[in-house]
């Protein structure tokens, strides 16, 4: 991964909300990932900006904004089915992050 990749990644982690929505969210995933997917659902991730309002406790544009960010870092993907945002964590920028790091 490009050093300017990296760059925009760790800025997008370095606003303390944006960083705890992140870390919402990837847990949501983790939780996902263990539990059975006979319903094609995964676990209320489907909800996550919901969710997140209420565990934040801001607002929803300053939480659209967040996801935003996340998403334009490749963190996150994001797709809409009528109201409901199903987040899912980029596995491959986690990995590379790891890299990184090690």
């Amino acid at each position: 991964m490009k050093l300017s990749k990296l760059a925009a990644i760790f800025k997008a982690l370095s606003n303390e909300q944006r960083l705890k929505l992140f870390n919402m969210i990837y847990y949501w995933n983790k939780a996902c990932n263990h539990k059975n997917h006979s319903q094609n659902k995964c676990c209320g991730v489907e909800k996550a900006f919901s969710k997140a309002c209420g565990c934040l406790n801001i607002s929803r544009s300053t939480i659209s904004h967040h996801f935003k960010e996340l998403q334009t870092a490749g963190l996150i993907t994001s797709n809409r089915k009528g109201q409901m945002c199903i987040c899912r964590i980029n596995e491959k920028a986690i990995k590379e992050i790891k890299t990184f790091l090690e």
